[in-house]
C-alpha cells in the first residue's frame, strides 16, 4: 500500500471552496492542528477533496465511468485513445490502468483524512452540534468511500487508524463482510450525529446517511454477501427517509428535465441526496460532463456513451428523450446517431448547455449526482418486495411516482414479489441510466453475465468468459509492488 495512504496529511481545499470554513493560513498537518473547530472544518474539507481532485483522484472525470463499464448502459470508443476504458468494458482490466488507480487513491485518501477527523473531533471543545456534524460527515465519507471500494475490488485493506506505522505497509486484505460491518457502523453513527438538513450544498446530513445505509443494506442482500435479512432493513431505512422527506429536505422534482438542463440550474435540487460540488473558475472543475460525453462528430471526446441494446430496450417517451442525445450537429448538417462516427446514441443528461446549447467545454461547475431521492424510492420498493414477498401499496406508489414523471403508465398491479422486484431493477436501469448504479445492480444480482450476452453488433464484446473473479477490479500495480500481501 502506498505510504501516501497513511501519512498524516490533511488535504485542504482551495481558497475558492465555500462549502466549509477554512484556516486562512492554509494546509493543516497532524493532531495539533485539529484542536479547534476551525481546524476540524478545514480537515473535513480535506476529506471531501480527494473525491474530486480531477484526473489525479476521485469522481470528477470519466475515471468514474471507466470502473463501471462492465454494465450494459455505457460503453466507449472501439479505437482512439480509449484503451483504459475499453479494458473495463471488455472485462480485461490491467492493474496498471490509471483510471482504476485514480478511484482507489481518491477513496483511500478520503478515508485517511476521515480517520484523522474521527480520531480528534471528540477531543475539541466547542458547540456540540457543530462538532457532531463534523464527526458525522467524516463517518459518512469513510463509509461512502469504503462502499465504493468494496463493490469495485471485493477484498480490500481496511484501515481505521490515522496513525502511520510500518505495519500498515504489510496490511492484508479484509473480507467484504468485515468492510460492510464497518460501513454499517459508520453510517449508523453518522445518522445520529449529523443534522437533518445538509449544512451546505454537497455536504452530508442525517438524511444522506440514512439514504446511503438503505442502499448498503440492499446491496448486502445480493452477491457476495447474500444476506436476505438485509432486505427488510433496507426497506425500513428507505421508508424512514421517504416518510420524513420534508424533514430531510428531499423530494422528486416535478419535471425530470430539471435535473439535466446542462446548466447550474440543475445543481442542488431537492432530489440531490448526495452530490460532489465543483468550481470551474476556482481551478476545481468537473470534466465528467461536457466534452467527455459528447460525440466526436461535435468535437467531443467520446469517453462514454450508451450501449445500443440498452438504448433500444429503453421505454419510449419523455424520459428517453431527456436521457439520450441522438441527433448530432455538424458542419454538414444534422446527423442521426446511426450515421455518426461511433454509430451509438449518447447521453443528453450529461451534456453542457452554458453559455450556449451544446457548448463545447471540458470543465464545468455541474455537480456530480451520486445519490438521488428517486433511487431511495426504488431501493425501498425493491427491498420491500424482496423482504415481504408481496409488494405493498406503498411500494407500488414509490415506483409509480417515478413512472408517472417519466410519462409512463403505472406498474401493472398484483405482481408477484419476484416479478415486482424484477420490474424495479429495470426501472432503476432506466431512471438512473448512466448514473453509476447499473453495474452494481447487475453485480449484486449476479446478472453481469446475462446482461453482457445480448450485445448489439456494434457494441464492444467481453474478452473471454465472464467469471465471478471478473466482478472485481485488480488492485493497482503500484500497491501490490509496495505490499505483496495485496
Amino acid at each position: 500500500m502506498k505510504k501516501v495512504l497513511y501519512i498524516l496529511v490533511l488535504i485542504a481545499a482551495s481558497a475558492c471552496n465555500k462549502e466549509l470554513k477554512e484556516n486562512p493560513e492554509g494546509q493543516l498537518i497532524g493532531d495539533d492542528a485539529l484542536g479547534t473547530i476551525e481546524g476540524l472544518q478545514t480537515a473535513l474539507t480535506g476529506v471531501y477533496q480527494p473525491l474530486k481532485n480531477g484526473y489525479s483522484s476521485g469522481f470528477g472525470t470519466a475515471n468514474l465511468n471507466a470502473t463501471i463499464m462492465g454494465s450494459d448502459d455505457i460503453t466507449t470508443h472501439p479505437a482512439s485513445n480509449k484503451q483504459e476504458l475499453r479494458e473495463m468494458d471488455q472485462f480485461a482490466a490491467n492493474s496498471t490502468n490509471t483510471r482504476i488507480s485514480a478511484i482507489w487513491l481518491g477513496c483511500y485518501k478520503a478515508i485517511q483524512n476521515a480517520n484523522n477527523v474521527i480520531d480528534n473531533y471528540e477531543k475539541v471543545s466547542g458547540e456540540v452540534a457543530t462538532l457532531n456534524q463534523i464527526g458525522g460527515e467524516a463517518y459518512f465519507l469513510r463509509a461512502f468511500s469504503y462502499f465504493w471500494l468494496v463493490r469495485l475490488w471485493g477484498n480490500i485493506p481496511l484501515i481505521t487508524t490515522s496513525k502511520y506505522n510500518t505495519d500498515l505497509l504489510a496490511v492484508t486484505k479484509s473480507t467484504p463482510a468485515a468492510v460492510y460491518a464497518l460501513i454499517e457502523s459508520d453510517l449508523k453513527k453518522a445518522e445520529t450525529l449529523m443534522k437533518d438538513i445538509k449544512p451546505a450544498p454537497g455536504r452530508a446530513s442525517a438524511g444522506t446517511a440514512k439514504s446511503l445505509l438503505a442502499e448498503v443494506y440492499l446491496t448486502e442482500g445480493g452477491y457476495p454477501m447474500k444476506d436476505a435479512s438485509k432486505y427488510a432493513l433496507a426497506a425500513a431505512k428507505a421508508k424512514e427517509v421517504i416518510d420524513n422527506k420534508t424533514k430531510y429536505g428531499f423530494n422528486l422534482v416535478p419535471d425530470l428535465a430539471t435535473l439535466w438542463t446542462g446548466t447550474s440550474a440543475s445543481n442542488n435540487t431537492p432530489e440531490d441526496v448526495f452530490t460532489l460540488q465543483f468550481c470551474n473558475s476556482c481551478g476545481n472543475p468537473s470534466t465528467l460532463y461536457g466534452k467527455s460525453c459528447m460525440p466526436g462528430d461535435e468535437s467531443g471526446w467520446d469517453d462514454y456513451f450508451a450501449e445500443i441494446t440498452f438504448f433500444n430496450n429503453f421505454p419510449e417517451g419523455k424520459r428517453k428523450d431527456i436521457t439520450f442525445y441522438t441527433v448530432f450537429k455538424t458542419a454538414n448538417g444534422d446527423v442521426n446517431w446511426q450515421n455518426g462516427q461511433t454509430q451509438h446514441p449518447y447521453y443528453n443528461k450529461f451534456r453542457v448547455n452554458t453559455p450556449t446549447p451544446g457548448f463545447l467545454t471540458s470543465g464545468t461547475d455541474l455537480s456530480v449526482k451520486l445519490l438521488r431521492y428517486a433511487q431511495v424510492l426504488l431501493t425501498y420498493a425493491e427491498a420491500e418486495a424482496r423482504s415481504s414477498g408481496t409488494p405493498s401499496a406503498d411500494a407500488y406508489n414509490a415506483v409509480n411516482l417515478i413512472r408517472r414523471r417519466a410519462g409512463l403508465n403505472d406498474l401493472q398491479p398484483d405482481l408477484s414479489g419476484q416479478a415486482f422486484a424484477d420490474s424495479i431493477v429495470n426501472e432503476r436501469a432506466w431512471e438512473l441510466a448512466g448514473e453509476y448504479t447499473r453495474w452494481f445492480d447487475l453485480q449484486r444480482l449476479e446478472l453481469v453475465e446475462s446482461a453482457n450476452s445480448h450485445k448489439a453488433a456494434d457494441d464492444l464484446k467481453p474478452i473471454g468468459t465472464i467469471t465471478k473473479e471478473k466482478y472485481w477490479l485488480p488492485i493497482p500495480y503500484n500497491e501490490t509492488q509496495l505490499n505483496p500481501n495485496l
